[in-house]
This record gives C-alpha cells, sequence and structure tokens, in this order.
C-alpha cells in the first residue's frame, strides 16, 4: 500500500490555491472581491492563481456586470469538486482521520 502522501493533487497542495478550492467547496458561486477577501490576497495573485486552476480545469469562471459593473464569479467544477475531496481525503489519511470526527 502506497503512502496517503501520494493523493495529494500537486496544484491544490499551494496553500493559496487550497484557500480558494476550500473556499469554493463551501458555495456554488463566490464573487471575486468576496473570494478575494476571505482568502486575504491582492487581487493579482488571486487572478493568478484562479487562472492556474480554471486552466487545470478545477474552477470556472463566469464574467457578467451587475448595473454596469463588471463583475467576476468563479465556482468549483465537477473536477475541481472531486479532485478537493480526494485531496482532503488524502490529508485526514496522513493525519490518521476517518473522518468521523473527534
Amino acid at each position: 500500500m502506497s503512502h496517503p502522501r501520494h493523493a495529494l493533487d500537486d496544484l491544490i497542495i499551494h496553500p493559496v490555491r487550497f484557500s480558494i478550492v476550500a473556499t469554493l467547496a463551501a458555495a456554488d458561486t463566490v464573487e471575486f472581491r468576496s473570494l478575494r477577501d476571505l482568502v486575504e490576497v491582492n487581487d493579482s495573485t488571486l487572478s493568478k492563481q484562479v487562472s492556474t486552476l480554471e486552466q487545470a480545469g478545477y474552477v470556472a469562471v463566469r464574467k457578467g456586470y451587475v448595473g454596469k459593473r463588471p463583475r467576476t464569479w468563479l465556482s468549483l467544477t465537477p473536477r475541481g469538486r472531486r479532485v478537493f475531496q480526494d485531496h482532503v481525503a488524502a490529508l485526514r489519511a496522513i493525519v490518521g482521520d476517518n473522518g468521523a470526527g473527534p
């Protein structure tokens, strides 16, 4: 049997990307500015990390307007959600937690 660390996803092992995916996993859609504030990064950092996740097929980006103001909404794709769940399961296996709680 192989060590559970081999099941960790190389893209979302990065702390900012992990935070982005974890935040998106808890919601259907999150507006860019809200995500930026929740993850506590600047616009440039969030944009770069979201682009990486979007290219991997983990995050969907939808652009639109609220009134005349441009907005960007982000959500996990089914693939992104599955990768996140597998990554969290691997983390739990590493720490010996079967997900049953304390």
